[in-house]
């Protein structure tokens, strides 16, 4: 489905990281980064640039944080070919001094996550980094337990007070389907007459894809995936899948097969994700996925009718 205001994000690294404490090897970093430019990825983020003060250094690795030096490693000696940089900031785990100015950074875009009560963080977080010189997106989380008219107001604030260039519609807990992403996606585009629509899905129920695919078909055009679906629990839209349905010249699909085949496969042996029935179940209930990632590390993580007993026991959140 070619349309030429589509912008495809790889955000492997960042959301990735979520499995496995954001602890990637330079090497593997590295190598996504160069797949994503070779493949004409629009965007590839690196990794979060969040608070010292929220995570600590010696539990979490460096993509947690994006120092500068760092990500100068990652892309030093490679031809980025008009890929740009993302990294993101958690709205209630970052501050704006996190961020430098433009001129000093190698980073393209600020992606600011917040949930529906934190918007007034995340306005200010976005509206810091505009004015530093970065491209502004503000992603919107757990959207399946944003309720109205706290997301109407939420939308109406992000359109009138930032200069963001797109709002994500993030379904954080892989509940959503064809029906709701065409609600919500239609809701953002009611309230954000000057900023595109984002959409970024996970897999709990295996219709991250399939949603993606119905997000364009409403007119998202920013759009995230991972690659071979890596991400937190049951993981996100593969990236592959959807730079083939996409059908843009401009895409190269060989970069991407290649590093799924020598970095992100031998991964697996080290981070589990993909389709496992607790997180099936926090999806279809549409409770967090940490509860199932904490019962999938029990000696009972086979036992799937007391998970669904305890699950559905909980208060929602």
């Amino acid at each position: 489905m070619f349309r030429p205001q589509i912008k495809v994000l790889d955000c492997t690294i960042r959301d990735g990281g979520l499995a496995n404490k954001s602890q990637f090897k330079l090497e593997t970093v590295r190598a996504v980064y160069q797949a994503a430019c070779a493949a004409g990825i629009d965007y590839v983020e690196l990794g979060y640039r969040n608070s010292r003060e929220m995570f600590s250094p010696a539990d979490y690795g460096l993509w947690r944080f994006c120092d500068e030096d760092d990500l100068k490693r990652v892309v030093e000696g490679v031809d980025r070919r008009g890929t740009k940089i993302s990294v993101m900031q958690d709205a209630h785990k970052a501050t704006a001094q996190d961020v430098l100015p433009k001129e000093q950074s190698v980073v393209d875009m600020i992606r600011v996550a917040t949930y529906v009560k934190d918007i007034d963080k995340a306005i200010r977080l976005a509206n810091s980094a505009t004015e530093k010189g970065y491209e502004v997106s503000i992603n919107i989380m757990a959207i399946s337990h944003a309720a109205a008219p706290f997301l109407d107001e939420a939308l109406q604030q992000i359109e009138e007070e930032t200069k963001a260039l797109a709002v994500y519609v993030v379904d954080s807990f892989g509940s959503l389907y064809s029906e709701t992403v065409d609600f919500f996606v239609k809701k953002f585009q009611t309230y954000l007459k000057t900023k595109e629509v984002g959409v970024h899905m996970h897999n709990n129920q295996q219709l991250a894809f399939a949603n993606t695919i119905e997000g364009i078909i409403k007119g998202a055009n920013y759009l995230d995936g991972t690659l071979f679906g890596l991400g937190r629990a049951a993981g996100n839209c593969p990236l592959e899948l959807l730079l083939g349905f996409l059908k843009n010249p401009k895409f190269n699909l060989m970069p991407i097969l290649d590093v799924i085949g020598q970095h992100i496969i031998p991964l697996q042996t080290e981070i589990e994700w993909g389709y496992h029935v607790p997180y099936m179940l926090t999806g279809i209930l549409d409770k967090h996925p940490d509860w199932a990632t904490k019962w999938m590390a029990t000696p009972q993580k086979h036992n799937y009718v007391a998970f669904y007993n305890q699950v559905t026991e909980l208060p929602d959140q």
